[in-house]
């Protein structure tokens, strides 16, 4: 039996394992290495955040993306955006080079077992751990409107669905949303061709600006501190610190997670949007149907809410990390993860969830820790604290199955003989 079973081989499971090895744990790691990013965003795409905050994480830091490039003759400046082809390659090599072999096989259960946890594979065998951290990325969080449910993905899919975008040339496609991955999106679809429409909620698109130098005067750099997240104190505040994060009241951190750090296009693809794609502000989509081949799509909102058709919707409309999209995890086991009021698992301080031995990384855990999950940036301070979590999770021993009555912050259920966290 392992120490632990790393479920998932993007940045966070890629990180997690590297300081679980590093630590002296037996742990395997399961999954494709990169796969979000390598089978799920288009050729052409950036990364919005900064090359310095865009480190996978080893405990000894000696495999960043700074020395990766270097190593390929490359360059990583602040201020110039990676592609996402640079960062996959990139995690490529931190997985060769600082992780364990990764077993490339997916994981299709995970369940409780006598002291511990078993994962099975796709084609079958059991593998069996003490604890388990999830590190299943954003995918199986994907969130597409209500009202375009129930059609088919001949004509629906989410931005995440695109490995590229070559089979909607000439076609007409409407983008559904007002961030980073809408707006880049439709800049892709009209540089190729693409008769592409954006719609967004929002009255009007907010752009972030072209960072400032990383050198500066040091009271501008007092006024505005740089961060993973960027400029400011309250960007600080959630890059840097996510343990003080988690100490804000529950109702806090609902909020900001919700709000923070919202729908916004980075400054170098703002150009590439406003010449060349029609923008649709104010509006929503009420209804949408399928008729001889195309979308019907029926809008509220602005001064009239336009009825169109199109050949293709994009849904970029984000992720919404609940735990019943958990769907690997045995039904038992995930129905006795306690959640806040948005549904959202529950994270220890080490990031363990309120099943004794299950850990969690990656975006299902923004309401514990914040903003910063979301990103490739809180993978650092996720691994050190998980592998600490496990560690301790390794001395304490099994402690027996859930009280299915919910006490405490986030509704939590106590493991019985556990002491509450």
């Amino acid at each position: 039996m392992y120490d632990l079973l790393v479920v998932g081989a993007g940045p966070y499971g890629l990180s997690i394992a590297s300081h679980a090895a590093g630590a002296g744990l037996d742990v395997r790691v399961f999954g494709r290495p990169m796969a979000s990013w390598r089978d799920h965003m288009p050729r052409g795409m950036f990364l919005k955040s900064e090359p310095w905050a865009s480190n996978l994480s080893d405990p000894r830091r000696r495999h960043g993306l700074a020395e990766y490039c270097k190593r390929n003759g490359m360059s990583a400046r602040h201020g110039e955006p990676i592609s996402v082809e640079t960062f996959a390659s990139y995690g490529l090599w931190f997985a060769q080079h600082a992780v364990p072999d990764v077993d490339e096989r997916m994981v299709a259960s995970v369940s409780a077992c006598p002291g511990g946890f078993e994962a099975v594979t796709e084609d079958g065998q059991a593998v069996r751990g003490r604890t388990v951290a999830l590190a299943v990325g954003v995918i199986p969080f994907v969130e597409i409107p209500s009202a375009l449910h129930g059609i088919g993905t001949e004509h629906v899919s989410h931005s995440s669905h695109h490995r590229n975008l070559d089979r909607f040339r000439g076609k007409d496609v409407t983008v559904i949303g007002g961030g980073q991955a809408a707006l880049e999106t439709a800049a892709l679809l009209a540089e190729q061709g693409t008769r592409v429409r954006v719609l967004a909620r929002s009255h009007q698109l907010s752009w972030n600006n072209v960072p400032p130098e990383w050198r500066r005067p040091w009271r501008e750099s007092a006024r505005a501190p740089h961060s993973g997240l960027g400029c400011g104190w309250r960007n600080w505040f959630y890059s840097e610190v996510p343990g003080g994060f988690r100490r804000l009241p529950e109702a806090t951190r609902a909020r900001i997670s919700a709000s923070a750090l919202g729908p916004a296009g980075a400054w170098w693809v703002r150009d590439r949007v406003e010449s060349r794609v029609e923008v649709l502000l104010g509006h929503e989509v009420a209804t949408a149907s399928v008729a001889q081949g195309r979308v019907r799509l029926a809008t509220v909102g602005g001064a009239s809410g336009p009825d169109f058709e199109t050949d293709h919707v994009i849904a970029a409309t984000g992720f919404r990390a609940t735990s019943a999209r958990l769907g690997l995890l045995a039904p038992d086991l995930r129905g006795g993860l306690a959640v806040n009021s948005a549904q959202e698992p529950y994270a220890s301080g080490d990031f363990e969830s309120s099943y004794p031995g299950l850990f969690l990384a990656g975006l299902v855990t923004a309401a514990s820790f914040g903003p910063a999950m979301r990103f490739v940036h809180g993978a650092s301070f996720t691994a050190s604290r998980l592998v600490r979590g496990v560690r301790r999770s390794l001395r304490r021993g099994p402690v027996g199955p859930v009280v299915p009555a919910p006490v405490g912050e986030f509704g939590r259920r106590t493991p019985m003989g556990a002491v509450k966290r």
